[in-house]
């Protein structure tokens, strides 16, 4: 087996910011014209996610409220209580969502569905640059 790794940087404005980086680690697979592979794709940071959702409108709110529902912003959490920077509800946000998604490479292409798109989501409350790691398993 070989492999093949990439990474990429995205500048986020944190707060729950989610950007489309399907096109990125799609531009990164397709220029090594592989046939079939396993594409996995990380980000590096515990605040910090890389999940397959439909990016529209009302999803990029859909997602961020029902995290507050699950892990709100004005709750206390010990993580603050040790650290003091107030982003323990974005650490318990990363750690559900994960870190990480696979996505197959068939004849050529990811098999991502008609409404499947690969995001990156910054839970942090500032803005960052964040590092996408992309391997390439063949």
């Amino acid at each position: 087996m070989t492999i093949i790794c990439e990474k990429f940087s995205v500048h986020t404005k944190g707060n729950n910011d989610i950007i489309d980086v399907t096109n990125d680690v799609k531009n990164l697979v397709y220029r090594h014209s592989l046939h079939n592979a396993v594409v996995y794709v990380y980000v590096a940071g515990s605040t910090v996610s890389i999940t397959n959702i439909e990016f529209e409108p009302g999803l990029l709110v859909d997602l961020p409220e029902a995290l507050d529902r699950i892990a709100p912003i004005n709750k206390a959490y010990h993580h603050d209580d040790t650290w003091h920077d107030g982003n323990g509800y974005a650490h318990v946000r990363a750690s559900i969502v994960g870190n990480s998604t696979m996505v197959p490479l068939l004849d050529g292409a990811l098999q991502l569905g008609q409404w499947q798109q690969i995001v990156l989501v910054d839970f942090d409350n500032k803005a960052r640059t964040r590092t996408v790691h992309v391997q390439i398993l063949y």
